[in-house]
């Protein structure tokens, strides 16, 4: 049954990174349409990739919603960091690491709470 466990885990941390890529994706298209100029041409794919983002969220192995989201936003802060590092070249400071690696922390915490209720 551990196995079985820490397969879900794994499979819904994939699904969020995923997820993450996709959400960020969508929202900066709306940022360069905006902020940057754009064509509106880029909204057209960033709503695919927001649409791809919900679909994902509910793939994840989670007995409610509101959790598989928080448990999320841990990824999403750490995928967020990555993207401002190699898609905007600005540097990742080390406050910005040790709060990621508290989102983290707080995400495994969120993913365990379904299955320490017996699930």
């Amino acid at each position: 049954m551990q196995e079985s466990g820490t397969r879900a885990v794994a499979v819904s941390l994939a699904l969020f990174g995923a997820a993450a890529l996709c959400e960020i994706g969508g929202c900066y298209a709306w940022w360069c349409w905006r902020r940057e100029g754009a064509g509106a041409w880029v909204l057209l794919p960033g709503m695919a990739c927001l649409a791809l983002f919900g679909w994902l969220l509910t793939l994840a192995d989670s007995d409610a919603a509101g959790r598989a989201f928080a448990a999320y936003g841990g990824i999403y802060i750490v995928a967020a960091l990555a993207w401002l590092r190699l898609a905007e070249g600005r540097p990742v400071t080390a406050r910005d690491l040790a709060g990621a690696a508290l989102c983290l922390a707080g995400a495994a915490l969120i993913l365990s709470a379904g299955r320490a209720a017996g699930r």
